[in-house]
């Protein structure tokens, strides 16, 4: 290869001559060009843009620093979990939806539950209505739980779970049916969110305060550590941080800054990293900035690595990977022209695809404006399908490692975010700087620079800023009517008159105190499960004991 100086010289050379010939007929559309999280574009790429060892940087993929992949052939094994995340309605309608994506060709499940779920009141409860079955799927006992997943053997499937205030609730009574199924808990595969730092920094749905708050997200990863070995206890999110209005930098820094939290939280109870780093994984967001999106995950990958085996001093290569499931943007959809959602979806699934995701929910055309309908959704699987199966791209691995641009954008991209989570060190760690206002302020700050540019059309969205066009009102969109609600309620009635209460009471009380110890709650909250308790039950009985998070 020549010489960084002769390439820097011929370089040179380029801009005064043919460059400048060109810029004189052809003004390029703007001064500056900057990704979303404001990093420079240069004009050209070259080899001098992207110093790195080949070896100690990049690597091969199966191998530390894993930028490359964790997987050593990538998709050429086998294509990522096609995981479309569904929920709405009653439990009925849901496995209904199930099992329509699964004989479409899904190969996992993804749940979305309703917002009273989500917080931990049923469905009966006053703070519940017109909440539920709206956002998600309502489950209010072990009964939702059955029916969720009737017809749907769970030693078959992999089920990730987006639940985090509850999760613990939910997981029970995920292994309480696959018990009733004969699926013993360590045949059980798949994911629960868990991730309770990210529900304070920018989604909100928290019950408790911190401190119990992950006490409960560390006894559900050691009880899955001893009792659920296949099982991802818990998906460190950056999704959420990114829809709050991040930049892709701030998204990979406060996503691994929070995972360091949990770490950390876990090694000072007495337990070595290697026994349960390598079931955490992560999930993160697919925006519009297709190479910084690709770069992004690349970054990511690279960074935990280090974290892992540089903070953590871990042994095992597994604890060292970041496996994460990506979602394409919702944020980025538009109920204008909503067609053009399929286009945006396609380019945000390929790079997740580029840059190596394990698994991958394809948002729908018309989830802008509700909750996708089948059709909708079954375009969002297909457009997985296409990728994986007649693109090409999968048969190669890392396809675009070795890119001047991209190699650039993630050493810009680790650099920035590093930088950051040295930053929230300084503060005193994730949580000090959650109680300090500083990681909201950052991606406030953030939200608001997108949004401007925007309105300036710095940004252009098309069919918003531009290229708009009269359209007639929306046809076809899903809609969770009123009666759901009624037949959720009527159903709950049904459950709790029939159950043994004294049971129930019996098990609430010994919930109660064990939630007063140190002792693992997990047991316990199964237990209570199994008598159908419901969540609005059990939640209100740690409330007794933990307390509630009010926001200042």
């Amino acid at each position: 290869m020549e010489d960084k100086n002769e390439i820097l010289k011929e370089k040179e050379r380029w801009e005064n001559t043919t460059a400048k010939k060109s810029l004189e007929k052809f003004p390029e559309r703007k001064k500056d060009f900057k990704t979303f999280s404001n990093i420079p574009i240069k004009r050209l790429y070259t080899p001098a843009d992207t110093e790195f060892s080949y070896i100690k940087d990049l690597g091969f993929p199966g191998e530390y620093p894993f930028t490359r992949g964790v997987q050593p052939t990538m998709y050429r094994g086998r294509l990522w979990t096609m995981r479309q995340y569904a929920g709405f309605g009653t439990a009925e309608d849901t496995n209904k939806r199930y099992h329509y994506l699964l004989k479409a060709g899904q190969t996992g499940l993804s749940v979305a539950f309703d917002l009273p779920t989500q917080i931990g009141y049923d469905s009966d409860d006053p703070m519940a209505e017109g909440e539920v079955g709206k956002c998600g799927v309502a489950i209010d006992t072990i009964k939702d739980m059955e029916i969720l997943f009737d017809g749907i053997p769970l030693d078959k499937v992999t089920t990730s779970m987006t639940i985090n205030s509850t999760c613990a609730i939910i997981l029970a009574m995920y292994i309480a049916v696959a018990e009733k199924q004969g699926v013993p808990s360590k045949e059980l595969k798949g994911t629960v969110q868990n991730d309770i730092l990210k529900e304070y920094i920018a989604r909100g749905t928290y019950i408790f305060p911190p401190e119990p708050s992950m006490r409960l997200v560390r006894d559900i990863i050691l009880y899955c550590k001893d009792n659920l070995p296949q099982w991802n206890s818990i998906s460190i999110s950056g999704y959420h941080i990114r829809e709050a209005g991040s930049t892709a930098v701030q998204e990979v820094a406060f996503t691994l800054a929070n995972g360091i939290a949990y770490v950390k939280d876990i090694t000072s109870a007495g337990v070595d990293v290697d026994e349960f780093a390598g079931r955490l994984s992560f999930f993160f967001n697919a925006h519009n900035n297709f190479l910084e999106e690709v770069a992004k995950f690349r970054a990511a990958r690279r960074l935990w690595a280090k974290i892992m085996k540089e903070r953590f001093n871990a042994k095992k290569p597994s604890s060292m990977m970041l496996r994460f499931h990506t979602q394409t943007a919702g944020c980025t959809l538009t109920a204008q022209q909503p067609e053009n959602n399929v286009v945006r979806v396609t380019l945000q699934a390929l790079s997740a695809v580029l840059g190596g995701t394990q698994s991958l929910h394809t948002n729908s055309r018309d989830e802008a404006l509700a909750l996708p309908t089948e059709q909708s959704a079954q375009i969002a699987l297909r457009t997985q399908q296409i990728i994986g199966y007649e693109s090409g791209v999968c048969d190669f691995i890392d396809p675009l490692g070795g890119s001047y641009v991209i190699e650039s954008l993630t050493n810009e991209i680790e650099k920035s975010a590093d930088e950051y989570i040295k930053k929230i060190d300084e503060i005193g760690g994730v949580l000090k700087a959650i109680e300090k206002g500083y990681i909201q302020n950052e991606i406030a700050q953030a939200s608001y620079e997108y949004q401007k540019a925007i309105e300036t059309k710095d940004y252009i969205v098309v069919g918003v800023n531009q290229f708009t066009m009269e359209e007639e009102p929306p046809k076809n969109i899903l809609k969770v009517d009123m009666e759901k609600e009624e037949y959720q309620k009527d159903k709950l009635r049904k459950i709790k008159t029939e159950r043994d209460n004294n049971l129930v009471k019996e098990k609430i009380e010994a919930l109660k105190k064990v939630a007063k110890t140190d002792e693992n709650i997990m047991p316990a909250i199964i237990e209570a499960v199994k008598v159908y308790a419901s969540i609005g039950e059990i939640s209100n009985a740690l409330r007794e004991v933990f307390g509630e998070f009010k926001e200042v």
